[in-house]
This record gives structure tokens, sequence and C-alpha cells, in this order.
């Protein structure tokens, strides 16, 4: 069968699927330059998203039993807008990108969070992926500019209670 005429269709994802997550997150990572900073395992995966609770939701894209796509999203809270979904990572393979599969995700997270009448929806895209930042402008998102990322990795958080 030509795979370009494949067929996908998108579901809520199940424990089964979370191998397959795990290489399209490590994939990402490869894409984002940062491969080294994977540290969320399989099992990790497992419990934090099927587990007594769960803390992400998760829709995939499939072809012919074959995951190709995820959307891994979950709930998060503004003081201004309430309850609101936060899109953590949306990846499509890239031998099945161009297909639309990215957008039906997307739109399915969409849908849940209209569906929960959630405050916003809310995501990050690097300022140096402009397929990401044009694929996001042709579904008529705001991207803003003003606002900078903070973190605190696990090494600065252990180093933060102990005052090193």
């Amino acid at each position: 069968m030509d795979e370009s005429k494949s067929e996908f269709f998108i579901r809520k994802g199940r424990p089964e699927d979370v191998e397959s997550i795990h290489r399209l997150i490590v994939e990402l990572a490869i894409y984002e330059r940062a491969e080294d900073e994977v540290t969320t395992t399989v099992e990790d995966l497992i419990e934090d998203g099927f587990g007594s609770r769960p803390i992400y939701r998760l829709f995939v894209a499939e072809v012919q039993g074959e995951v190709i796509g995820m959307a891994l999203w979950y709930e998060k809270y503004s003081t201004w807008k309430g309850r609101c979904g936060f899109l953590e990572d949306l990846v499509v393979r890239d031998s099945h990108r161009g297909k639309g599969i990215g957008k039906a995700l997307f739109l399915a997270v969409a849908k849940a969070c209209t569906a929960a009448n959630y405050g916003r929806m809310e995501w990050q895209v690097l300022d140096w992926n402009e397929p990401a930042i044009s694929f996001y402008k042709s579904l008529g998102s705001e991207l803003d500019p003003e606002w900078l990322n903070g973190k605190l990795t696990r090494k600065g958080l252990s180093e933060l209670e102990t005052g090193r």
C-alpha cells in the first residue's frame, strides 16, 4: 500500500501506546537538539498517564496499527482564566508530516479544552522552529513574544533547597 495514501485516525492514548510515545518524545528531543535532556522513562509515562493519579492526557495518531503521532497535554490553572489546557508536546513522525495529522491532533486537544470549558489552551514553541511557528499561525494562533519561560531543573531545585 502506498504510505502517502494511508489513512490515519486519532484516538485517546492507552498504556500500550507508551513505548511508541517515548520514542516520539526522544525523536522530538533530537530535533530540538536536546536528546540528553530526556530522563522520563516508559515506566514514568505509564504511571504518570495511566496510574492511580494520572497527570497528563494523550491523543495518538495511528496508521495501520502503528502510532505515528501524539499530543500530550494536561490541565493547568490560570489565576486570570481558571482551568486551561496545556499542550506539552505535539509530534508527528517525519515520514508522516504534511498529511493533516498534526492539525487533527491539535484539533482533538482544542475540542477537549472547549468541551471542558477551559479559559484557554496554551503551548510553547521554540523561536527557531519555523515549521512549527508557521503551523500554529496557520491555525490562527497567537504567539506571545513578551513572556519568557522560567524553570529550575531537578539539580537546580535540589541546590535551592540545600542553599548551595
